[in-house]
């Protein structure tokens, strides 16, 4: 590993001419994987059916059936059969998308600009069935816990860890960029994934940089109310803190950067509101309801895309960006929940791919899934609860499209007696995915891709040396 690591590039990352953005899409709640990315060969498909379709609400999909518009909404009859993929590799196996992933389809089998990862997980080092179940494995402690598993994904590390991988490799590109308090961007909150030793993240909203509340006139002259002097009284109490306190000098840095970055901002931002970005109606997506309603994942993106327009004006070469869609613990009430979600999801993914074309950046800017862990493979009654791997979407110019990366689970039947699938080396108690490949791999396969060198790889993601590969070969040269 040692030597593979160095082979990727003895230089160190710094002095980046180009310019290239990472995208983080996180699926808080747990995204149910197996109703994502579907394995549609007989065998597979009927040890799917047998699983999905206990209890009082079938969550089994279809295939090969049209839409049935009589059908109660958001139904799997209602639904119509699941989307084919055509991958490059079919590893002697069929597959397809859930019903609502109608563009993601497209992006996939047409425009090969979007890639599958299939059974990645958490993993502190490469475990199989034999060793998990006779508890000999190192498991990324604790498992199938919300917020210890997020953080697992975006920080490598249990909850309460103050530094994230986005974070880091920002840190290793911050030099480059001559506004260095836009290099990670979260248009979510506060993300630890963004959190680097010395890069601070940066939040703005969906609609802008976070303001407050001065106006500027023609020559920058700040004021609030129309008064200059309140407005520069206003930012003395915000950035000097009185006292020497390090929570208060923390935070007044806080401020500090917010005012500034507002001001940067307002003359390097696009127009969100004009095209390519908006209209404002393209954010809006069809629900189960009766008309269109706004989708929060695309204005996340619409703001993302314009922070990236303004790059060349802020002088930046380097950026991660982080964005969410929640919703996906879906204990109960999945048919109609995950369907909402998916089609959050496929709408909100296709806007942004359509924008960075437009922008002519798309082979610049890489965007990727994450979430919390997978779902059961069985019914609870009319939903799923936590697993551990799950499949990923890559999206872009740069990924190795219209393919399936890693090896996709072997399904089997269900032991009644314990739950269990003995018949599968991917499947655990009640069809948990034991993953195959780690966001580790993951995330250092994406960080290769970003520049850092073999020694910086190492160095972001510390337990990297203990996989076989630090390249899982889903993005181009």
């Amino acid at each position: 590993m040692a030597l593979n690591l160095a082979a990727l590039g003895p230089a160190a990352a710094a002095g980046a001419t180009d310019y290239k953005a990472l995208v983080c899409v996180f699926l808080t709640g747990g995204n149910d994987a197996y109703n994502t990315v579907l394995a549609t060969d007989t065998d597979s498909w009927n040890f799917y059916k047998a699983a999905r379709k206990a209890g009082n609400d079938s969550i089994s999909l279809l295939k090969d059936v049209a839409p049935d518009t009589s059908a109660v909404p958001a139904t799997p009859a209602w639904l119509g059969g699941v989307r084919a993929l055509q991958p490059t590799t079919t590893q002697g196996r069929s597959f397809a998308l859930h019903p609502s992933l109608g563009q993601m389809q497209r992006l996939f089998n047409t425009d090969k600009r979007l890639a599958i990862l299939s059974n990645v997980g958490t993993l502190d080092e490469p475990v199989d069935k034999a060793t998990y179940v006779a508890g000999k494995a190192k498991l990324p402690d604790p498992l199938f816990s919300h917020n210890d598993q997020a953080s697992q994904w975006l920080a490598m590390a249990r909850e309460g860890a103050s530094q994230g991988w986005g974070g880091r490799l920002a840190d290793a590109f911050a030099a480059d960029n001559n506004q260095s308090l836009f290099t990670a961007v979260s248009v979510a909150g506060n993300a630890v994934w963004l959190s680097g030793r010395t890069v601070r993240q940066y939040s703005i909203n969906p609609f802008g940089a976070i303001k407050y509340g001065f106006s500027r006139d023609a020559a920058g002259i700040e004021r609030i109310g129309g008064s200059v002097e309140a407005a520069a009284a206003i930012k003395r109490q915000a950035t000097q803190p009185g006292v020497n306190h390090v929570l208060m000098k923390d935070l007044a840095a806080i401020h500090q950067a917010s005012i500034q970055a507002e001001a940067q901002l307002a003359g390097a931002l696009p127009d969100v509101e004009a095209a390519p970005y908006g209209p404002a109606s393209l954010m809006d997506v069809q629900l189960l309801g009766s008309g269109k309603v706004r989708n929060g994942l695309a204005h996340q993106l619409r703001m993302v895309a314009g922070m990236i327009a303004a790059a060349p004006k802020l002088g930046l070469k380097r950026q991660v960006f982080f964005v969410t869609l929640p919703g996906f613990d879906t204990h109960s009430g999945q048919n109609n929940r995950h369907t909402e979600l998916m089609m959050q999801l496929d709408h909100g993914l296709a806007y942004f791919d359509t924008v960075l074309q437009s922008l002519g950046v798309s082979n610049q800017v890489t965007t990727f899934t994450a979430s919390d862990f997978g779902r059961t493979f069985t019914s609870n009654g009319d939903g799923t609860d936590h697993g551990w791997g799950s499949h990923q979407f890559v999206m872009g110019g740069a990924v190795k499209g219209g393919d399936i990366h890693g090896a996709f689970p072997v399904f089997t039947a269900k032991n009644t007696l314990n739950n269990d699938f003995p018949g599968s080396p991917d499947q655990l108690y009640n069809g948990v995915l034991l993953p195959k490949q780690s966001a580790v791999q993951m995330g250092a396969t994406l960080g290769r891709w970003f520049g850092l060198s073999g020694t910086q790889l190492a160095d972001v993601f510390p337990t990297l040396s203990r996989f076989g590969s630090a390249d899982l070969g889903f993005m181009k040269a």
